[in-house]
């Protein structure tokens, strides 16, 4: 039973090597420069969530949903460094958060958008 909590909540999956002797692969690189790009694209979307609530103020959900995608931009800085179980929650809540309170805004605030 400790074994699968471990894994659950407290495994390791990859880390940033911190040794400065040892030469970083081709794939901490990779994980991290997209791990970048990934979390500036989060807070590009919630910009621009942002900029929709405050040109409408149809309602304040709107600033949840912002929130949600900043934290979701926050997840993938902390990934750069290391992945872990707990993050792996983390997103994993956050992205179903993401689409519940989208489909509500969406729904209920701009039936007539079919992407923003």
């Amino acid at each position: 039973m400790q074994d699968i909590t471990r894994i659950l909540f407290y495994e390791t999956w990859w880390s940033w090597s911190q040794s400065s002797a040892e030469p970083h692969t081709w794939l901490d690189i990779a994980t991290r420069s997209f791990n970048l790009v990934e979390a500036a694209a989060w807070f590009l979307f919630a910009l621009l969530v942002f900029l929709r609530w405050k040109r409408h103020r149809r309602s304040s959900l709107e600033l949840w949903y912002v929130l949600a995608f900043l934290l979701f931009g926050l997840s993938d800085l902390i990934e750069m460094w290391s992945l872990t179980s707990w993050l792996l929650w983390w997103k994993g809540i956050n992205l179903v958060t993401l689409f519940l309170i989208r489909r509500s805004v969406m729904k209920r605030y701009y039936p007539t958008a079919k992407v923003y």
